[in-house]
C-alpha cells in the first residue's frame, strides 16, 4: 500500500511540475489532468471514495474540458514565443522558496500528523459520508451551491464573448 502511495504521489507531483514547465497550454492542461488523476487515486487510498470520484468527474472531466475549450478559443501562438524577464523569474524563485520554507516549518511543527485518523462517521452508524454530504448540500448549502453554479456559467459565457473574434 505504501508503494502505491509513492507512485500516485509522484504522479501528482510530476503532473503539477508539467503544468508549470510546459509552454504549450494544451500540454499543460493535459499535465493537470495527470495530476488530478494522481490526487484522485490518493483520495481513494484514504477511503474517501466520494472525494476521489468527484476529483475525476468534476475536475479531470468537466473543469478540464472547460479549460481546454477556453484555451482553444484563445490565440496560443502569440503566447508561446514570449520569454520571461529577469524580474519575473527572480520573483518566481523567491515565491517558491518562501512557500518551501513555510511548508517545512509547518511540517516540522505538525504534531497531529503522528496520530492515526479515525474514520468519519455520520450522526448514526447507518449514515454514510455520502448521504451526510448530500443532505447538507441539498438542505443547508443549496443557495451557495446555486450561486457558485451561476458564477461559473456567467464566467464561461464572459470568456466566450470576450474571446470571440470579429469577422472582417
Amino acid at each position: 500500500m505504501t508503494f502505491l502511495f509513492y507512485i500516485f504521489a509522484a504522479l501528482a507531483i510530476v503532473g503539477g511540475i508539467g503544468v508549470v514547465l510546459n509552454r504549450n497550454p494544451v500540454s499543460s492542461a493535459f499535465a493537470m489532468i495527470v495530476s488530478f488523476l494522481g490526487l484522485a487515486a490518493l483520495y481513494i487510498q484514504l477511503d474517501a471514495y466520494l472525494v476521489g470520484t468527484l476529483q475525476i468527474l468534476v475536475y479531470a472531466g468537466a473543469i478540464m474540458v472547460l479549460f481546454l475549450f477556453i484555451i482553444m478559443l484563445l490565440d496560443i501562438k502569440s503566447e508561446e514565443g514570449r520569454q520571461f524577464g529577469v524580474f519575473s523569474t527572480a520573483g518566481a524563485v523567491v515565491v517558491a522558496g518562501g512557500m518551501l520554507l513555510i511548508v517545512a516549518k509547518v511540517l516540522k511543527n505538525f504534531e497531529a500528523g503522528e496520530k492515526a485518523l479515525t474514520p468519519l462517521k455520520g450522526a448514526a452508524a447507518e449514515t454514510t459520508d455520502v448521504s451526510a454530504i448530500g443532505e447538507l448540500l441539498f438542505t443547508t448549502y443549496w443557495f451557495p451551491v446555486q450561486v457558485i453554479g451561476m458564477l461559473l456559467l456567467v464566467a464561461t459565457v464572459g470568456v466566450v464573448v470576450l474571446s470571440k473574434r470579429e469577422l472582417r
